[in-house]
């Protein structure tokens, strides 16, 4: 992955200086935990593809995950003051500049998707997926359903599940679409989806646990914050020993997807073993 950062820092060289640009390199470069990138990775090496050809298409999902955290903390949102360890964007600049920063994100992404095929086709495909799974009917949507359930008293599990498919969800779905796309395997595109569904739920309920079962310090971010928002989660609705069930169930299920496809499961296999054991 350090090669991977080289290119992601690089990304900034020879850019007009300003507050934002400092702003937006504070929140990307601050080496988080790179899940979608290390997918996107695992999928081109399960195709005995060369990973550096996946580096703009990784840049760009995570810059859109970066935007979608910086808008997510603000003080409109969850008004969270940290984030990957450090103070949030808004809190180490000022809410405008995390503003903009998420928004030129937002659209630096898009400027990097347009380069990451082989050829134009199938850039236009990473872009649309982009656009797809990072917009109002992906992420944006989740994120919608998650703000209208702060008005409820309670969730139900399928509320609840449809947040996290959309918020969550979609943006793990991505990279593993996107690999298929690099590597020209478009028919195993419907496989990929699903798993990428079932990783998302089985991601953000873990959240959901570590939320009151971890440390700020562990976490990167403040602990606790699902109980100060009210948010109803599976831990709030299942409690955390069936929430936990849960999570083996849905990464149980991906497994059983993955085992269906012809290819080099193990990078997989290894993800998702980090996965489930992931303590942040």
């Amino acid at each position: 992955m350090d090669e991977f950062e080289t290119y992601l820092t690089s990304l900034f060289d020879d850019r007009s200086p300003s507050q934002v640009l400092d702003a937006m390199r504070y929140s990307l470069l601050n080496k988080g935990k790179r899940i979608r990138p290390r997918l996107l990775f695992a999928v081109l090496r399960a195709y005995g593809v060369e990973v550096c050809r996946g580096y703009e298409a990784a840049a760009a999902i995570e810059m859109l995950h970066t935007y979608s955290l910086i808008h997510d903390d603000l003080p409109a949102m969850d008004d969270d003051t940290l984030r990957r360890g450090q103070p949030t964007c808004h809190v180490a600049f000022d809410e405008a500049t995390a503003i903009l920063a998420g928004d030129g994100l937002l659209t630096m992404a898009f400027e990097t998707a347009a380069h990451a095929g082989n050829d134009a086709k199938t850039s236009l495909a990473i872009v649309s997926e982009c656009a797809k799974c990072a917009g109002f009917e992906g992420m944006i949507l989740g994120q919608a359903k998650d703000l209208e359930a702060e008005k409820k008293s309670i969730a139900s599990e399928q509320e609840l599940q449809e947040i996290h498919i959309y918020k969550t969800g979609k943006l793990l779905t991505l990279p593993l679409v996107c690999g298929a796309l690099i590597a020209g395997k478009h028919g195993d595109i419907k496989n990929w989806q699903t798993i990428g569904k079932l990783l998302g739920l089985s991601f953000q309920i873990q959240d959901d646990v570590l939320d009151v079962t971890a440390t700020s310090e562990e976490l990167g971010k403040n602990a606790g914050s699902d109980a100060k928002q009210h948010k109803a989660t599976y831990v709030t609705l299942l409690g955390i020993q069936e929430a936990n069930h849960k999570v083996e169930v849905l990464f149980q299920e991906a497994q059983d997807c993955l085992n269906q496809m012809n290819i080099h499961k193990e990078w997989i296999e290894e993800i998702f073993t980090s996965l489930i054991h992931r303590k942040k």
